[in-house]
């Protein structure tokens, strides 16, 4: 039974949610459409969408921030 304490607290400890990196990857990969099968499952057994969410939002309005900046780049340049 000296397990036991340790059992306790592993039920008790709330899961941890992605990293900030893994995040950011899963989301470029997708955004490109090269994530693998495995990966993609792991996103979808994460416990909450939030922070892909949340990534997807933050990339795309990057995304489109820097596609205006290269236009405008391009056009002052004529």
């Amino acid at each position: 039974m000296a397990n036991a304490p340790d059992t306790e607290k592993a039920k008790n400890k709330k899961p941890k949610g992605p990293s900030v990196l893994k995040v950011m990857q899963s989301v470029a990969a997708g955004a490109l459409g090269v994530q693998s099968n495995r990966r993609h499952e792991e996103d979808f057994e994460s416990h909450s969408p939030l922070p892909y969410i949340i990534g997807g939002l933050l990339f795309t309005a990057l995304f489109i921030g820097t596609l205006v900046l290269v236009v405008n780049i391009v056009l002052s340049g004529q």
